[in-house]
């Protein structure tokens, strides 16, 4: 039994080695600059604040380099378009009828020409991120052929021209020549569009480019690090609830700093929406353990400490929980291989956020943090709101025994009253990290 125990110790170890010790690790003036920066004036009082995602950076400008145009049937990324690294999932279609599309915004930029066969103004309608990278294009193509125009053979449809799963249906992929149909220029084009951000780049046909854009809901910016509603934890209680039910001051397993499973308090979600549908990547181990979240989130892995989840590939290892035993007193974590990763659509996002910040969620650990690639700097980020949390808490004490259960009646309610969208906070570190942080250690 000694034996046994010092083997499951060396283990715990090892977890939080794997969790806590970066291959680079950040050097203690970074973490400082991150919490010290949110107490900072904010000088750019016109800018927008980005919730979880990185900024434009600082401005510099690139250096020039060749550029080497796509050939026939080349597409950029080297993927399928409905995957992770290039545009995603469909979401389905939208009509004019449909909620999402007041979504799409129409496009009246003068230095583009709207072919517009339908004569209703359909491919002037897409998204505002394709809008933005079309926009982009359209001054590469000025720049590049002075006089010549980019000119947009096919936007949003709706009179079904295109296969079942189409971005186009969704406003999500236009189709676009220059202004003079030089087919000698549209290889250059391609590259120009790839240059402009387009997240899919296709020479499809000697007569048009194809390019198509993530959904807004996939992009960092909005999703950060989330899991599914339907998504488990455990509570202290020893049960499992659905992250759907969770409420603030529920304690739930998660793994602290020496590599022990603990009861942790939620005190905050990062991210809280009922309805909204997001894509997310799910990871299968090979003892059928699956683990949904969105593809910027945190995950830890062995030999790599932890990395974005849209990053991990069949092969690596991710800490699961061993079944319940009944001579077993405590849980047991173990490294279980990845043998596929897939691209979901799930509806519900909820990002609960511990004290240990850190979680079990369907038995996998998993970090409460997203967008920046390290556990430790984003952990040492949330220290001020963690703080604030235990004095609130302080204040919150429970009242003599009498008044006990009206207390707890109004805590409860608070709880499920509780708002939807991005946390203030996370919203204001992660705008603040895309300036003193490295680009490297942030979701692109």
């Amino acid at each position: 039994m000694v034996h046994h125990h010092h083997r499951r110790r060396g283990l715990q170890a090892s977890h939080h080695c794997a969790l806590r010790r970066r291959g680079t690790t950040p050097s203690l003036l970074q973490a400082l600059l991150l919490i010290l920066g949110l107490w900072l004036p904010i000088l750019d009082s016109g800018g927008s604040v980005l919730a979880c995602g990185p900024g434009r950076g600082n401005g510099m400008r690139p250096h020039l380099r060749k550029l080497t145009p796509l050939v026939f049937k080349q597409h950029v990324p080297n993927v399928s378009e409905n995957t992770l690294p290039a545009s995603g999932l469909s979401e389905g279609r939208v009509s004019r009828n449909d909620a999402r599309f007041r979504d799409l915004v129409p496009n009246y930029n003068t230095d583009i020409i709207f072919k517009d066969e339908e004569g209703t103004g359909a491919d002037r309608l897409m998204t505002q991120r394709c809008k933005e990278k079309l926009n982009t294009l359209a001054i590469s193509v000025m720049n590049q052929w002075p006089g010549v125009k980019l000119r947009v053979t096919e936007g949003w449809d709706e009179e079904n021209k295109h296969a079942t799963d189409s971005l186009h249906y969704e406003g999500r992929a236009v189709d676009v020549t220059t202004s003079d149909r030089d087919r000698s220029k549209y290889g250059m084009l391609a590259r120009l569009a790839v240059e402009a951000g387009f997240d899919w780049v296709y020479y499809e046909s000697r007569s048009h480019i194809h390019c198509s854009v993530k959904s807004e809901s996939s992009s960092a910016g909005k999703s950060g690090g989330c899991f599914p509603g339907r998504s488990l934890v455990r509570t202290e209680s020893g049960t499992t609830k659905r992250l759907d039910q969770v409420q603030l001051g529920e304690r739930i397993a998660a793994l602290d700093s020496k590599g022990d499973i603990v009861y942790s308090e939620v005190i905050a979600f990062l991210d809280r929406s009922l309805t909204e549908r997001r894509q997310f990547v799910q990871l299968i181990t090979e003892s059928g353990r699956v683990l949904t979240l969105t593809p910027a989130h945190l995950v830890p892995i062995e030999g790599k400490s932890s990395i974005f989840a849209g990053r991990v590939q069949p092969g690596d290892k991710i800490l699961v929980r061993d079944p319940d035993e009944e001579n077993e007193i405590e849980h047991r974590l173990r490294w279980d291989k990845v043998v596929e990763t897939r691209l979901v659509l799930e509806e519900g996002v909820y990002a609960p956020l511990t004290t240990e910040g850190t979680l079990l969620v369907d038995d996998v650990v998993a970090s409460c943090y997203a967008v920046i690639d390290n556990q430790e700097v984003a952990h040492l980020g949330f220290l001020p709101y963690r703080m604030w949390s235990t004095v609130k808490s302080f204040f919150e004490r429970r009242p003599p025994a009498v008044e006990n259960q009206r207390y707890s009646d109004v805590r409860q309610d608070s709880s499920t009253a509780q708002e939807e969208g991005i946390l203030w906070y996370a919203s204001l570190l992660y705008w603040i990290s895309s300036y003193v942080t490295p680009s490297g250690m942030l979701y692109q």
